[in-house]
């Protein structure tokens, strides 16, 4: 992978600490050459944007890599953060969407007991964020002769998976999302596509119940009998940013070890009340 992203620049938006799949594939793009700019979310006690200074100090010096704090809930935040990087790296090649959020509350009840501000949220941040962001890059990208955005999604778009809720139809949206982008954009030269990770162990998927049960399933009953890495997620959004992708969008890529080729993956897990990890 080494010098495969030389040359390119790269937005990377979602990385909250050293679990975030973000994470993982900053470090892969960083390890193939590509130059990087981050986003991180605001909060008040600025946990986050303390936890992303300290990742990139591992990645050599900081101050070579822009971070910009952006609420992708703001049309003017995402304008500013795109400026900003693009000014700092020279224009811009891959956009990595790495944003979803649901409150806890609606990840942990029934899915018809979903309230419906959480219901707009889940939708808002984890899925319409993709066209906000979308939006503001394309200029970029073309103005580069073309580019790659893309995104995280999960099989619980497609499959009832215990524990997904709210999160469950954000990420459906999602993925329509990026077929219908990928379209649009293609005549632009900019690929669009998700990729579909098996369950990892993250900061937002320990909202979800079950995570652990789902990971001891994967280990013992998919194809591969293993659960996927970082790094395994970070070299798929390499390609997917290389120009060895070029005929590429509009897909969602799925890196989860073989499980969703298996129609009893929801049947052989218990519920997730019995997850005691």
């Amino acid at each position: 992978m080494n010098g495969l992203l030389k040359g390119k620049r790269a937005l990377i938006m979602g990385v909250a600490d050293k679990h975030s799949i973000a994470w993982g594939i900053a470090q892969a793009m960083h390890r193939a050459g590509a130059r990087l700019a981050f986003t991180f979310q605001h909060e008040p006690k600025g946990r986050i944007e303390r936890n992303v200074r300290k990742l990139l100090s591992e990645l050599g010096n900081p101050e070579d890599f822009p971070l910009i704090a952006c609420d992708v809930a703001s049309d003017d935040d995402i304008e500013n953060a795109f400026r900003i990087s693009a000014e700092a790296l020279g224009g811009l090649d891959t956009l990595v969407h790495a944003i979803a959020y649901a409150n806890r509350e609606d990840l942990n009840r029934p899915f018809s007991e979903i309230s419906r501000d959480g219901y707009k949220m889940a939708m808002e941040i984890s899925a319409y964020s993709l066209n906000a962001v979308a939006r503001v890059a394309a200029p970029l990208m073309e103005q580069a002769g073309g580019g790659s955005i893309m995104t995280l999604t999960y099989n619980a778009a497609e499959k009832a998976v215990p524990g997904y809720s709210a999160m469950a139809p954000a990420k459906a949206a999602l993925e329509a999302g990026v077929r219908y982008l990928a379209v649009e954009l293609g005549p632009r030269k900019i690929r669009v596509n998700a990729i579909s990770a098996g369950p990892v162990r993250t900061l937002s998927a320990s909202a979800v119940k079950g995570i652990t049960l789902l990971r001891r399933w994967t280990e013992t009953a998919s194809p591969l009998r293993a659960n996927v890495t970082l790094e395994d997620i970070g070299n798929t959004a390499v390609f997917l940013a290389s120009d060895m992708s070029r005929m590429v969008t509009g897909n969602t890529i799925f890196v989860d070890s073989g499980t969703s080729v298996l129609g009893s993956q929801v049947a052989a897990l218990p519920t997730p009340d019995a997850d005691a990890g």
